[in-house]
């Protein structure tokens, strides 16, 4: 019975006999097509166990394998490949029917292919998860039948690959290859004229020809008896700070992930700009506690602290707590710093709970909140409403539009700087409000 365990009668096999018992029934009418209906169940036994023979066996006719990436990038697509080898003596019809893992939901996935004798092929899918986690892939099964497909035997591989999904690195590297004079504006990243002087002061140095005047130190001109000028630099080594509101408000869905991820592979991509412009990067997670705190430094093993930190965000349901988030923001971040906070705010009141708070953390720091416009509104605003309940939730969705642009104005008020954004745009939003604040110096 074990050799028997991998082999199965396709279902050629069944038509063929169900057509061979309407045969045997319309002989009763047509006495000649008896005959022909026991010739026919003759020759499909036979033909049925020649199949058995030539597939079923044999080992190691058909070799497989399936290649995975070290990790999955959250909401991008991922490519899986898996190649297969057939050693049999004659094209072999293939069906890969790979266990991919229980997150995807795909209960369907099934490819077909046909492979000729002692060749290789490779086979291609895609994959693109939308929860961070591990990933865990069962059987690859591989059913192998010949050109008759009466019969087909089992090959089974790679049993128990696990992958982890980061948040998304994919992102980050497309950033990382563009040109900011080129390639970025066609993603929509700003090139922003620098104002001012938004330098710190590096040393004095003799004056040239061409230095600006108006960096002449007086003072040290008068002790040496000939021109000094202040030499500056531009402004290093700021931190910056990316705070995840993990709590109930970021669990809304869009395409598939939800507002925490997008914050999560925003923060990413951000965290390596700034690291790239020579400031410090870190990040802070919280909800009705704080966690996932890396304190903001430039060194080589930042981006992958960061990167551990990002992926092990557990998430919640519950109110998150603002008065720890500025208690704790006041305790442990002494210098000023530029606070970018991912949060969501629906409502008025929903801002004005949390107020005091942001307040206070905009005294001492440069404080930046980030929320969400809810695209699901903007679609209802847009349809025409035919109906009086359509007209009544296009009324509805309007009022919570408005309320999410009184919410931008009234943190203005306070000095608050904002980003309202869809998921969709949130990193390329955050990437010009930084570029912003460095070229204008108001760090």
């Amino acid at each position: 019975m074990k050799l028997l365990k991998p082999f199965y009668i396709q279902p050629r096999f069944f038509y063929i006999g169900i057509g061979i018992v309407v045969l045997f029934g319309l002989s009763y009418f047509v006495p000649i097509l008896f005959n022909i209906a026991q010739v026919s169940i003759l020759v499909l036994m036979v033909l049925f166990f020649l199949d058995v023979l030539i597939v079923c066996l044999g080992k190691q006719k058909i070799e497989a394998q399936r290649i995975l990436p070290d990790k999955f990038s959250n909401g991008d697509n991922n490519a899986v490949s898996i190649t297969i080898t057939n050693n049999y003596l004659f094209k072999i019809y293939l069906e890969v029917i790979d266990e991919i893992p229980e997150q995807f939901q795909v209960r369907d996935f099934k490819i077909k292919k046909a492979i000729s004798p002692r060749k290789t092929k490779t086979i291609k899918y895609i994959l693109k998860p939308t929860k961070r986690g591990e990933y865990h892939f069962g059987h690859l099964n591989i059913y192998a039948a010949s050109i008759l497909n009466l019969a087909t035997k089992r090959f089974t591989f790679d049993r128990g690959a696990m992958v982890p999904t980061y948040p998304s690195f994919k992102q980050l590297r497309k950033f990382e290859l563009l040109n900011i004079n080129k390639n970025a504006m066609e993603q929509g990243i700003k090139k922003i004229r620098r104002l001012g002087h938004t330098m710190e002061f590096e040393q004095i140095k003799d004056y040239v020809l061409g230095d600006d005047l108006r960096t002449i130190n007086w003072k040290a001109t008068a002790k040496r008896n000939q021109l000094m000028v202040n030499q500056f630099q531009d402004e290093r080594s700021q931190p910056v700070y990316s705070i995840i509101d993990k709590g109930r408000v970021m669990q809304m869905p869009f395409n598939g992930l939800t507002l925490l991820d997008y914050a999560i592979n925003a923060t990413l991509v951000i965290s390596n700009m700034v690291l790239k412009k020579q400031d410090k990067a870190g990040i802070i997670a919280f909800s009705k506690k704080i966690e996932n705190r890396i304190v903001a430094k430039r060194r080589a093993s930042q981006m992958q602290l960061i990167l551990d930190a990002l992926y092990n965000i557990n998430t919640d349901f519950f109110e998150s707590d603002f008065g720890r988030l500025y208690a704790d923001i006041k305790r442990n971040i002494q210098h000023r710093s530029l606070i970018l906070l991912y949060t969501n705010f629906e409502t008025l009141d929903g801002l004005n709970r949390q107020l005091a708070y942001l307040k206070g953390i905009s005294k001492n720091h440069l404080l930046v909140v980030v929320f969400f416009k809810n695209t699901e509104l903007s679609r209802l605003i847009n349809e025409k409403a035919e109906t009086v309940q359509e007209v009544y939730d296009k009324v509805i969705a309007e009022k919570l539009a408005f309320e999410k642009r009184l919410i931008v104005n009234e943190l203005k008020k306070y000095g608050i700087h904002t980003i309202l954004t869809t998921p969709e745009a949130l990193t390329i939003d955050t990437i010009n409000k930084y570029l912003e604040i460095k070229a204008r110096g108001l760090l």
